[in-house]
Parts: structure tokens; C-alpha cells; sequence
């Protein structure tokens, strides 16, 4: 189906089961334990070996000598694979480095070996008997070191384009009666998912079935197949349940590639499962940044000149971090400049993670909006309107299909009781606690990507549909379920939704917030072209007919869905594409968050005390779901502002703190109540669903937020994430 103007009328307008709270129809199988994840799968005739992960003790260098021998002789050990015996190894088209290494290493525990027995304690025993000697070489792991012989990457950004300019930044911002120069940096943050990486691989001669836990099927079939040498065709990959991935995810990893050569290795069934320690160095990450932020303004706080210059560092091959993404889109401002540098670092990959690029972009942009509306006596909330636009500022004849950031921060700011709030910073006390009132805009766009999807029905009128689309947590059973529902007028305990399978027609997949309108259109399509062959079946005018209550009608005269397929089962295959509306439109999403926090005026103990996002983002396909995903991303916000921090030894080159005992993330104690508002809005331009995605909006922003609330409490401005005690505790004002 092409989508290439604005829907008008559509079934899914209907809203019988569409944009209703309704609780996940997958909770049941996963509160009981029956939803099978990666690893607890297993073959019924074979009974599976287990394969243990080795990784690379040195960051940089080679292999000098491997000695398997008291590995080999371990009890239980059925096959050791390294790179010596592997075969030829392709790379995949999303993979920066080989997944398995050797002779040379190119980061830290990078796969090196997967030694395979009959149980994991044996395995894992055997694992420690592998020796492996390496000379090591000097690498670069150090961003700030780094900075200097840092170039421009050749793509990035929402255009793929490092660098822009309009106007002339330069001497705008040279002639700007206010300005502000400030530079912020953020740390290499971990995805720190619940289910580590997990794979099990079967053979049938040359053909391969992988269980796995990933959210792009199309992308890793592909990869496996680049890897492997395989015809694409002969693999096959299944991840029906994901217990969360935030990105980490999204590509090939290591323990599916050694899955897969460790089964052909044992000629039988092998799990391989990333040990949690191995999963920090060993998989990717969202990668630190240096970004500086230059803001000149006319006194009654027209932004003149905006300039975000953003410095990050990764593998060669490896792209940048684009922090200065929203920075292109999101503020008026005639004369702009934005640049993405790339450093060579020897550190584990650095990739996607939770709305990459605008997540730690507005850590950095959103605080310093905040310090430039404190240079021009405003308010946050005023100074963000005065700049507001409804076009693209860096191409001005191309206007958003929607944008509501100025109502998002108004509603947020009279629910949260923002008047309230003293400017000054340091006079709101509550006892012991220096209470402090924070806001930024949110912002992250809105991605159109094809995706397909296959519709039955059968005889009892139930309805079942196919898609290799995936569910993180994020509730894909559940919306694509409801829209199947109101497209065939049945209830939802008629429709059955199988996801996660490459056997199915090709989806967006789950990342950049872009699943849920793009998997749900793809059912949309496949649900039209069903409802055509019913009507043909039926001999009623495909234009006049309803779907309801399990009926078809026309008329004065009306027929059961089920009959339709009463002589067998109908099937319907369609995939929906958008034509030139990315062109012809900027799609984004908006919001607004904000923060109360205090903080302890003699320890700097930091307690976020409530929270409130206001989100703009096309239509709510599912307010239950959506609720859980921003409180989610809200979560990680904080945890971004105030805990988390992957510490590089910048001599050896590894994450120091890599198990989830050294890497801090927010626990129940740590997060107060928090509220959500999604305005009423359709965006006709995005979809047929006329909806967009939600999931990376709600963490971007909230770091700057609490940033700004604790600067309002204690008057301390802190530039560098995460915002530790240590940061605070020599400038605190005197109790």
C-alpha cells in the first residue's frame, strides 16, 4: 500500500479498540512464566550443549599463541571454536567490528573463543582452562585526549550530513548583545537490559534455525547469512519474546554468531548466552560526548545565532554519537551551525541507545537553554516559546506535520504548578532539603520505514496476524492486536498476533521509537487487502462496507465475517510505504518535562521528589502501553542525570565497572510518582494509523531537567554527567 497523502477516512477512525487503555494481551504468558525467551528454548529431540563465551583480555593487539589443551580435556567439552577453526567470516553490513576475534584484537573482551559442553558448569569450567597469550598494543581510549585529532565522521545526523550552516553564525553570534559558550560532556552509558544476549542454534545440513534475543528479524537474517556465508534463504531467525534492549539489540551480536559455529561445530543443538560481566565490553554502547553550545540572543530573547559543535569516539568504521540532531530542528534561530567530530578509539563499539543522538544532545542543549534564559532574566518556559517555529529552520519551506512543543511546556507548566517556582536559586527549603523546580523540552522525530504483514482468517471468524516485527516490552502484541481488531470488526480475543519470525513478511522492527506507527500501518494495509478479498467473497462494494461485531454489512443486508472463509481460509499480504512525505514534511515528536528534586543541604544527597511529561505524538494507539513506556524512559532519564557512568581505565581500555553491581541504574526507592499527559492529537501526514512513536521521547530531555531543578535548589551549575555528590558537595551554600 503507498502512503503518499494525508488518510482522511479510515476504519482505524472508528476508535472502537484503537487509542483505548487495554493491558497487554502477552502479560498473562509472562507473569506465569510461559512466555519463552532465547535461552529457554530447546530442541525436543536433541537435547542441547552449552557454549561459554571467552573474551579478549587485552583491549588492542594479537593473539600470540592459543593452547586448548586442558580446555579439550575438561569433562564435558564437545568442541572449542576460535577463529583458527571457525572458517571464513564474513562482517555484517551492521557490525563495526568481527565478532569473533583473532589473530587480532580490535576491543577489550571482544569473543575470541566459545568453548562448547554438555552442560553450562561445564562449559564455563572449561572456559578458565583456555590459555591465551596476547601482545598487547598502545591504544587510545581517552574522548578528551582524543579531541584534538578528531574528524569529521562521513555521515550522521537526521540528513546524514556531519555539518550544517545557514546564515553567519559567526559574526551573529559576535554581534549578539547576550550570549553564552559553554561546554558539556556526557559518559559511555550501558543498555544494562534485564535478558542478557542470548542464542540458540540448530542445523539441518546447511540450513540454520537461530532463537534469538533481537529486535531488527530482516537486519540479522541478513547479517547472519553476510557472516556465515550462507544464502539468505537458508537462515532462519526467531525472537517471539525480548526481555528489553534499548538499542543493544538492534544488530548481530557475538553470541549468536558463536551459537551458530559452535552447533555445527557439535553437529547439535548449542545455547550461548552472554555472561553479564562480558555483555558491558562485548556488545555495544551509547558512546560519551563533548559537545559545545554556543547561544547569542537579541535582549528580548530572540535567539540570532545557535551553534552545537559535538565530539564522540569509536571504533574505525564506527560511527558518531549525533548529539546535535534536535539542535537542527527544534529552535528558531536565522543564523545556525552544527558539526559532528569522530575520534579513533579503541574502546568497545559505540552505537544506538535510547533515541541515540537526541537523548544526550538535549542532556547538553536543554541546559543550556536554561542558562541562557537565567543571562536574559526570562522564564525557561517563555524563552523556549519566544523561539519556537513551525517550519525547519535549516530549510524553512518544509513545515512540521505537527508541532505542539509550545502547548506540551504551557499544560506541563500549569499541572505541575510551575508558578510556584522561585528563580532564584537556593531559597526553597523544605528542612534539611534545598528543594529545586526543573524543565526542558522534549524532542525526537518521528521515522517512516516500509513494513509488511500477512492477514488470515479462518473458519470460527478468528483472525491471525504474521509480521517478523518484535516486542521489547513495548507492547507490539498488543497494538498490532487492537489494530487488526477494529480493521476486521472482531473483538481482540479474536485476533492472534505471531511476531518475531523471518518466515514472516519483513517489518520495521523495534528501534528510534519507529516501530509502533510503522508496524501497526503495515497491518493496516494487510487488513485492507483482506477486508477487499472478503467483500469479493462475500459479493458486497468494498467501498461501503463495515466490519462490526463480527458482521459485514451493506445495506439492509449483513453476513458473518467467518462466512467468507467458510469454502477455506483467507489469506492477505501488503506492506505500507510513504512515498515523499519525509521530503515534503518534518515529522517530529514534542513534549515537555519537569522535575521537582531536593537536595540535602549538608550530605548533597539528591531525592527526586516528582515528575511530569506532557508528550505530543500523534495519535495514542494505546494509552496503557504508552503511560508505561514514557514512565520508562522518564526512569532512564534519571539515571542518565544521575547514576550512570560506564568508567573507561584509560590505561588498560575496558569499562571498569562492567556487572550490574558497579553500574548504577535507578531502583524503586529512587523514583517517585510520576504523571503523563498526551495531548489529543492526529497526525494525518505520518500514517493511515495517524499516529508516531513515543518510546524515545520520554528519557529526552529529563537528564537536563533534573540538571536545571538541582542548579535551582543549590545554585550549582554542573556541566558534566552524571551529577555525583562529588560534584556538589564543595559548593554547596552554607546551611
Amino acid at each position: 500500500m503507498k502512503f503518499d497523502t494525508p488518510a482522511t477516512t479510515n476504519p482505524i477512525d472508528q476508535l472502537k479498540i484503537i487509542g483505548h487503555a487495554t493491558s497487554r494481551i502477552d502479560g498473562p504468558l509472562k507473569a506465569t512464566g510461559r512466555a519463552t525467551y532465547a535461552y529457554e528454548w530447546h530442541d525436543r529431540a536433541v537435547k542441547p550443549a552449552y557454549g561459554y563465551i571467552v573474551g579478549s583480555a587485552i583491549a588492542k593487539g594479537r593473539i600470540a599463541s592459543m593452547d586448548l589443551s586442558r580446555a579439550k580435556a575438561a569433562p564435558g567439552v564437545i568442541a572449542i571454536v576460535t577463529a583458527e577453526n571457525a572458517g571464513k567470516l564474513g562482517k555484517g553490513t551492521h557490525n563495526t567490528a568481527k565478532l569473533l576475534g583473532g589473530p587480532e584484537i580490535d576491543h577489550y573482551h571482544q569473543a575470541v573463543a566459545v568453548v562448547v559442553a554438555e552442560t553450562f558448569e561445564q562449559a564455563r569450567a572449561a572456559a578458565e582452562l583456555v590459555q591465551v597469550d596476547y601482545s598487547a598494543a598502545k591504544g587510545s581510549f581517552d574522548l578528551s585526549a582524543g579531541r584534538q585529532s578528531a574528524a569529521e565522521p562521513p555521515g550522521g545526523g537526521v540528513d546524514g550530513q556531519p555539518k550544517t550552516s545557514v546564515g553567519d553564525f559567526a559574526g551573529a553570534y559576535e554581534a549578539a548583545p547576550v550570549q553564552l559558550d559553554a561546554t558539556y560532556t556526557t559518559p559511555d552509558q550501558a543498555h544494562a537490559m534485564m535478558e542478557p544476549h542470548a542464542s540458540m542454534a540448530a542445523w539441518d545440513g546447511d540450513r540454520l534455525t537461530l532463537w534469538t534475543s533481537n529486535q531488527m528479524i530482516a537486519w540479522t537474517t541478513g547479517d547472519v547469512a553476510k557472516t556465515l556465508g550462507l544464502p539468505k534463504e537458508n537462515v532462519r531467525v526467531i525472537s517471539p519474546f525480548i526481555g528489553g534492549g534499548f538499542g543493544g539489540k538492534l544488530f548481530l551480536r557475538a553470541d549468536a554468531v558463536l551459537a551458530a559455529l559452535g552447533a555445527r561445530a557439535a553437529n547439535r543443538p548449542v545455547k550461548v548466552a552472554l555472561q553479564r560481566p562480558l555483555m558491558f565490553n562485548n556488545t555495544t554502547h551509547r558512546p560519551a560526548t563533548i559537545q559545545r553550545i554556543r547561544i547569542g540572543a537579541d535582549r528580548n530573547g530572540k535567539i540570532t545565532a545557535i551553534g552545537h559543535e559535538s565530539w564522540s569516539g569509536n571504533l574505525p568504521e564506527g560511527r558518531p554519537e549525533t548529539a546535535v540532531n534536535q539542535t537542527r530542528l527544534l529552535y528558531a534561530g536565522e543564523n545556525r551551525m552544527t558539526a559532528m567530530r569522530l575520534a579513533m578509539l579503541d574502546l568497545p563499539e559505540g552505537n544506538a541507545m535510547r533515541a541515540p543522538g537526541e537523548a544526550p544532545g538535549m542532556m547538553a542543549l536543554e541546559i543550556a537553554m536554561d542558562e541562557m534564559a537565567e543571562r536574559l532574566g526570562l522564564d525557561p518556559v517563555e524563552f523556549r516559546a519566544r523561539n519556537d517555529t513551525q517550519v525547519d529552520p535549516e530549510h524553512p519551506n518544509r513545515p512540521f506535520s505537527q508541532r505542539q512543543l509550545v502547548e506540551c511546556m504551557r499544560i506541563g507548566a500549569e499541572r505541575f504548578g510551575w508558578s510556584k517556582r522561585n528563580a532564584e536559586p537556593g531559597r526553597q527549603r523544605d528542612g534539611r532539603w534545598l528543594v529545586g523546580m526543573g524543565m526542558a523540552a522534549a524532542f525526537r522525530n518521528n521515522l517512516l520505514m516500509k513494513s509488511g504483514a500477512r492477514v488470515r482468517l479462518d473458519r470460527q471468524g478468528r483472525v491471525t496476524v504474521e509480521t517478523d516485527m518484535t516486542d521489547i516490552g513495548t507492547g507490539s502484541y498488543t497494538i498490532i492486536a487492537q489494530t487488526a481488531a477494529e480493521m476486521m470488526g472482531v473483538p481482540l480475543d479474536k485476533v492472534v498476533v505471531r511476531l518475531g519470525d523471518s518466515s514472516f513478511p519483513v517489518s520495521a522492527g523495534s528501534g528510534g521509537q519507529f516501530g509502533a506507527n510503522n508496524s501497526t500501518s503495515g497491518v493496516y494495509a494487510a487488513c485492507v487487502k483482506l477486508r477487499e478479498a472478503v467483500t469479493q467473497k462475500l459479493g458486497f462494494n468494498s467501498a461501503d462496507a463495515a466490519f462490526a461485531d463480527g458482521q459485514v454489512s451493506s445495506g439492509n443486508r449483513s453476513v458473518p465475517l467467518e462466512q467468507a472463509a467458510s469454502d477455506g481460509e483467507l489469506v492477505a499480504e501488503d506492506s505500507i510505504e510513504y512515498g515523499d512525505l519525509a521530503k515534503t514534511h518534518q515529522q517530529s515528536t514534542f513534549g515537555a518535562h519537569f522535575v521537582e528534586l531536593g537536595v540535602d543541604a549538608a550530605t548533597a544527597e539528591i531525592r527526586v521528589r516528582r515528575m511530569l511529561a506532557v508528550c505530543a505524538a500523534g495519535r495514542i494507539l494505546n494509552p496503557k502501553t504508552a503511560r508505561s513506556q514514557v514512565i520508562g524512559a522518564m526512569t532512564m532519564g534519571v539515571g542518565a542525570a544521575l547514576m550512570e557512568d560506564l568508567v573507561v581505565d584509560k590505561r588498560a581500555g575496558f569499562f571498569v565497572n562492567h556487572d550490574l553491581a558497579g553500574y548504577e541504574v535507578p531502583v524503586h526507592a529512587d523514583i517517585p510518582h510520576q504523571d503523563t499527559i498526551f495531548l489529543d492529537e492526529t497526525d494525518p501526514m505520518s500514517s493511515p494509523m495517524k499516529a508516531k512513536g513515543i518510546a524515545e521521547l520520554g528519557i529526552c530531555g529529563v537528564a537536563a531537567a533534573l540538571a536545571n531543578a538541582i542548579y535551582n535548589a543549590t545554585g550549582i551549575r554542573v556541566r558534566d554527567y552524571p551529577i555525583t555528590l562529588d560534584k556538589l558537595l564543595d559548593h554547596m551554600p552554607n546551611a
